[in-house]
């Protein structure tokens, strides 16, 4: 949003508000055309993350770990159902549910059209992508990732946010969803230019209604 709109518009959307009002997963997982078609549809309102009290709905579930040891519960044994939709802001907030709504205008999708999807990410900020995830990544600490061993753990929405070359090897930029001790600080390499994971098969963008 802040990206597409030149810095006119700098605000945090709700994960609470799209997670618990959309339609499109919630917690047990979703897919990024469906999320898109609810922005531009019905719009979200501001939000921040979890215990930050920022926005009208900021979200309510705390963090648990991903595949590794840490700080926080691990997340199989922390997992809290999808929030009930709200149609409302917390306490305090000034303003309303419905004022406070913010709205796509247009969404897309590339396959298989990297030029495409790396002019897209200069232009109109990151995109988002599902790719299938390997037990090998799980693990996954630098470096770029190519899947050499383990079996299919399941598909994972993903936001490509840049790319670069490393050692040779092209590769995407990725930030990820499981806090940032996992990986490099919550962030990944993943090989460019062949579709690894099927990473480049269904990237899907939009743009906020400015």
């Amino acid at each position: 949003m802040c990206i597409a709109s030149k810095g006119k518009q700098q605000v945090e959307l709700s994960g609470e508000d799209m997670v618990a009002c959309s339609g499109a997963g919630g917690c047990g997982g979703g897919w990024p055309a469906s999320a898109y078609g609810y922005y531009i549809r019905s719009g979200l309102v501001s939000g921040g993350l979890y215990d930050s009290h920022e926005g009208c709905q900021p979200y309510t579930i705390a963090s648990c770990e991903h595949y590794i040891t840490g700080q926080r519960p691990p997340c199989h044994k922390h997992y809290d159902p999808t929030p009930k939709c709200q149609h409302s802001c917390v306490d305090g907030y000034n303003g309303t549910y419905q004022s406070d709504k913010h709205y796509g205008s247009k969404q897309y999708s590339f396959s298989n059209r990297n030029r495409d999807v790396q002019a897209d990410i200069m232009t109109n900020g990151p995109v988002v992508a599902v790719f299938t995830v390997y037990e090998d990544f799980l693990q996954y600490k630098s470096g770029v990732y190519k899947h050499l061993t383990g079996d299919v753990a399941g598909l994972h929405a993903v936001k490509i946010i840049g790319w670069g070359v490393e050692s040779g090897v092209d590769y995407w930029l990725v930030a990820n969803s499981w806090n940032p001790d996992w990986g490099n600080k919550g962030y990944f390499k993943i090989a460019r230019g062949h579709d690894e994971g099927g990473i480049e098969g269904d990237i899907v963008a939009g743009l906020p209604k400015l």
